[in-house]
Parts: structure tokens; sequence; C-alpha cells
């Protein structure tokens, strides 16, 4: 069964600054993951830019993307720094010179080490420092950008730096938690009002992680929605002033107790019998529900901003393509207004506390020589991004 989304759908591709530059003075820097290796060189695209500009735009003609924050501003209130200014312009000019469209997200999980040394977002008065940065960033480079995607993911921000630990800075305290949820709210809402009395007909909003978290028996029950109101429900509700509702999704996670994910417990996957990645479930009915749930909430128009499958085996991947635009396809046939759709990742990269051995990429990348190389997935999406169809 062939399905066709409509003309004005968007496919793109997505990646952060911080998971394929060299990283510089930010708050990850020389982090050890968890499967071993340094946050200290990823995937050398500032030495790459030809290559991996022909490489994203023969993917899609839309693309989602982050600059490095430390390596733009240097200081507190600082001028953005004239040569990596300059390189970004160069990098965003040849990329719309090709007819690709940038989707800028604003603050992609890290920092420049000089905000989180003055306590980052946990103080209120911090706030002004990110704000200063991100105005600079909308004037500077704002006439490439199509679409402003503020913060990425900030429930699971929040989550992995102040309740599970994972993420700098290795935090275990929920009140905090609340109050860096909060903090970052309000940045959003300064940035928000900023960019639209500056550029009125471009879109700017958010992009929550979406996640199915379920009861695998009695004892996960409350578990299961207590963190599905924290997750869910009261961290996008803090974000007011969207035109779009921007969602991530990866995986149901069961609790029985606690959660239930091939990364942290494979044993119980395998017993339980589900179907998993290298990292969760693997359950893609979980982003239409995901999609059903947040337009009858917040009846905005969604774009996917993040979306793909963790495997070593690239016709899972294929596989999960089909898999997911049959469930985008779905949502929108039931009446969903979903705009787009981007694919995480455009090749691989460091994935933050996991490393470099965990593979979302529509491309490889070695882990020694860094080359890339094109894996069978790519010409799928392709196809798919530039014909807007897919057969099933």
């Amino acid at each position: 069964m062939k399905i066709v989304f409509p003309d004005n759908f968007r496919f793109g591709t997505s990646t952060s600054a911080y998971q394929i530059e060299t990283p510089y003075a930010h708050d990850w820097n020389n982090v050890r993951a968890r499967d071993g290796h340094i946050f200290d060189r990823t995937t050398d695209h500032e030495k790459r830019y030809d290559e991996d500009i022909a490489i994203i735009a023969s993917l899609a003609p839309n693309y989602r993307m982050s600059l490095m924050w430390s390596r733009l501003q240097r200081e507190p209130f600082g001028k953005l720094h004239p040569e990596t200014t300059r390189e970004y312009h160069s990098l965003l000019q040849k990329l719309t010179s090709r007819g690709v469209q940038i989707m800028m997200v604003l603050h992609h999980f890290a920092n420049a080490a000089w905000f989180a040394e003055r306590g980052g977002w946990q103080k209120k008065e911090n706030i002004a420092l990110w704000v200063d940065y991100a105005k600079k960033v909308v004037d500077e480079f704002g006439g490439y950008v199509s679409s402003w995607n503020t913060f990425n993911e900030p429930n699971l921000y929040t989550s992995m730096g102040w309740v599970a630990g994972e993420f700098p800075p290795f935090r275990r305290n929920m009140l905090v938690a609340r109050r860096v949820i909060t903090n970052i709210a309000a940045a959003h809402e300064h940035l928000y009002t900023y960019i639209k009395d500056k550029y009125p007909n471009t879109l700017v909003g958010i992009s929550h992680n979406c996640t199915v978290f379920e009861p695998e028996n009695i004892l996960g029950y409350l578990p299961s929605k207590f963190i599905d109101w924290c997750y869910m429900e009261y961290a996008p509700s803090l974000f007011k002033q969207t035109d779009f509702f921007g969602m991530s999704y990866y995986a149901r996670i069961g609790h029985d107790p606690f959660p239930i994910t091939y990364l942290l417990t494979p044993e119980k996957v395998k017993k339980l019998g589900k179907p998993h990645d290298d990292m969760w479930e693997y359950y893609p009915q979980g982003l239409k529900q995901c999609m059903l749930r947040y337009w009858k909430q917040f009846r905005k128009p969604i774009i996917i901003t993040e979306n793909g499958i963790c495997t070593g085996d690239d016709t899972k991947r294929v596989q999960a393509i089909h898999d997911y635009m049959g469930q985008v396809h779905e949502a929108i046939q039931e009446g969903v207004d979903v705009r787009g759709y981007y694919h995480w990742s455009t090749w691989d990269n460091f994935e933050w506390s996991l490393g470099p051995t965990y593979r979302f990429g529509l491309y490889g990348c070695d882990p020694v020589t860094k080359d890339r190389f094109k894996k069978p997935s790519a010409d799928v999406f392709s196809k798919l991004a530039y014909s807007r169809e897919i057969e099933l």
C-alpha cells in the first residue's frame, strides 16, 4: 500500500552541534560515557562542512540543527566570537543555497562552561545570560532560519540532569528539577516574544520528549502514572506560547514498579518477549498515541522533531521508517494537524551519556577516521522526503 503525505508536509533530518562538533568549553567536556568513550571528539563536523552539507541536502529538504553556545559566546554577555560566527554564516549560507530549510534549536542539552559554573539553570538570575546569547543568535543568523525550536526536550533534559543524575550536573533532587524546568520555561517565553517581534511570520515552538509510560503489573501502576504526569503533563503545560507543538518519540517504558528498558534491564525486556532496539522497547504505535494525546490537549500543529531507532542493524532502521510513517499517516487521516517529521539522526554521533556506539544515523561515521558512509536507510528516507510518498 502506498501512502502519500500533503504537499506542505516537511521532511527533514536532525542533529545537535554538541554531538557532531569537537567539544569546546561546555559542560559535557571530558564526561565518560556509559560505553567507556570520553566526550572529547565526536564526528569532526566543523572539519567536514562541505561533505556534510552534501549529505544533509541529499537526505531531505529540511534540517534541524543547533549551534555551539560555548564556541559562539565565550563569556557572559559577550559578543559572538568573530571566527566562529563567520564559520556558521558559511555553513548556513551553503545549506540554504542548496534549498535546505533550517529549523534552529537554541538549546540542546549543553551549556557553556561559564554558565554551568555560575549555577546554570538552577538559578533564576541566570536566565538573562542565556536570553542574551539567544537574542544575539536570532539577530545574527535569523535570516537563514525558517522555524525556531527554543529548547530541545526540556522535560528529558531536566529529568536526566536533576532526577536520574545521568546528564551534567549529575544531580538527583526533584525540587531543584522543578526549579530548573520553571526557569527554562521562563527563558522560552522571553525568546518567543523576541523572535515573533522580529520575525512575525516565522514559527517558534518547543520540542518535548514523548514517551508511553505503562504499568507491567499492579506494582507499576502508581509509578507509571506519576512519571507520566510529571513528564507528559506538567512539564509541557509550562510552555504557554508556541506556534507548534514539537515532539520527539522513541519508546514505550513499562514499570514493575521500576522502569524497564533494554538499556538498563535487558533481561526483563527479553523475559517479557518485547521487541526492542539497543536502548528501549520498540513500540511504533506509541508515536500515534502521543500525537493524538497532544492534539487533543493543545490543538496546535504538531511537528515530530526527532524520531528514529538505536541500532547497528540498518534493516531494522528501514523497517522503522516504514512503521513510523504508517503511524504518522494514520494520525493525519484521523484529523491530527501534523506538519512535519525530522529523522534522528542524519549520521551517527556521540549519543550523550551513552557514547558513540549507540547509533541512530542514516549515515555511519567511522569511530577512528570519522569518514561517513551511506546506509541503505539513507536512500529509503531520501526517496520518502523528496517524493512525500512511501510503499508500506
